[in-house]
């Protein structure tokens, strides 16, 4: 029994669920809004609501990997790490993993569908994208990246339904918050995910070698040579879209970014973090798992907690 709780929680993917912390983006941009705030009760429901979100992210997120890896068992088996995940070395039966799949999808829509129905809307859009991708998306070359970095922008979106309309009391006055997440903040997203998806998909292909179509059927469609003009044209999208949404959102007084153009000093820190990305893609080899290269490179963690301090000094200042 252990050990079925064991392969369940590794099918998980546990260190992978950072990326469910883009639900809390809408939350972490609520910031300079907290100081007004005379309702601590209504703080912590608005907390609570956002965290809500990503558990609900994190058990979709798990059931879309345990789905996944009963479709691909088969090619897993191929590859000389995905081999040994539970589905495909056979130390968790498919009945298994389909019947705990259905059981967490249906726990967590219906927990997305009771704190808010845009939430729950947002949360079902993203199980029906990540079935798409399994069965049909993963073997359509461009839409397979493009259908990853969908998943990313929903994360945004659902996190802002979540917490949207939360009653808070400020200066006095008790009234709905209204978070005004400019959409540069989604163009920005996806655009970071699509990058990432494109180098994770360049490394597959360069290190899998003749190996590459038989696992992952998709790989046959890509060159080393072409995906490097991807990553190149998406890098500096990329950044573009981030510098003027450091600016231009603040041109607009419903944006929640400061007016005065302070969020531009935390640009420096979004075009190191890709420049060192791509440095240890090209030369250290890494990039097939996103979140082994953030586990593993002090020098990206520390730029992300750079750019964390920096932003949330702009957003207080601004308070």
């Amino acid at each position: 029994m252990t050990g079925i709780v064991t392969g369940l929680l590794r099918s998980f993917r546990p260190r992978q669920s950072a990326k469910n912390g883009l639900v809390l983006v809408p939350l972490f941009f609520t910031i300079n809004l907290w100081w007004d705030m005379d309702d601590f009760s209504g703080m912590a429901v608005l907390v609570g609501r956002a965290f809500a979100a990503l558990a609900i992210f994190t058990a979709l997120t798990g059931a879309v990997y345990l789905f996944n890896d009963l479709r691909d068992r088969e090619q897993d088996r191929a590859h000389p790490v995905k081999r040994n995940r539970p589905i495909a070395s056979g130390k968790i039966s498919p009945g298994l993993a389909l019947t705990v799949a259905i059981i967490l999808m249906a726990a967590a829509l219906a927990a997305a569908f009771l704190i808010q129905p845009q939430l729950g809307a947002t949360s079902a859009g993203y199980v029906a994208l990540n079935v798409a991708y399994t069965l049909v998306l993963k073997r359509l070359v461009v839409l397979d990246v493009f259908s990853i970095a969908g998943g990313f922008v929903l994360r945004a979106v659902a996190g802002t339904f979540a917490i949207d309309g939360t009653e808070l009391t400020r200066n006095g006055l008790t009234a709905p918050i209204e978070l005004n997440i400019s959409p540069w903040l989604y163009v920005v997203t996806a655009l970071g995910a699509l990058f990432i998806a494109l180098v994770k998909r360049r490394c597959e292909l360069n290190s899998a070698g003749d190996a590459a179509t038989g696992q992952r059927a998709i790989l046959k469609e890509y060159t080393v040579p072409m995906l490097d003009q991807f990553i190149a044209i998406v890098s500096t999208a990329t950044l573009i879209a981030y510098t003027l949404y450091t600016f231009s959102s603040g041109l607009s007084t419903s944006s929640n970014v400061p007016s005065n153009n302070s969020m531009m000093l935390t640009i420096p820190f979004v075009a190191y973090g890709i420049f060192r990305y791509l440095y240890l893609v090209h030369l250290k080899g890494m990039g097939e798992s996103p979140e082994e290269v953030l586990l593993a490179d002090r020098p990206l963690r520390l730029n992300i907690m750079l750019w964390l301090g920096t932003a949330t000094f702009v957003l207080l200042l601004s308070a």
